[in-house]
């Protein structure tokens, strides 16, 4: 669709685009920061890839070993 389009064209909707993004409101990362460590400590023994999952819930766990006769 891009190659369809003259340079004015992206050059407008490239603007359009910016228009929309500068009126989303922003943070500063300061607080921001705080907030997801706070948020990620707080979850951390929910998270699967931290703590494991449990043998009898795994359900990639191999049901059996290959056998070569």
């Amino acid at each position: 669709m891009a190659q369809e389009l003259s340079e004015k064209e992206l050059l407008k909707m490239e603007v359009q685009q910016l228009k929309k993004e500068v009126k989303n409101p922003r943070a500063l990362i300061s607080k921001t920061g705080k907030e997801i460590k706070d948020y990620v400590e707080a979850e951390a023994g929910n998270d699967p890839l931290l703590k494991g999952i449990p043998e009898d819930k795994n359900p990639f766990k191999e049901k059996g070993g290959c056998i070569i006769s």
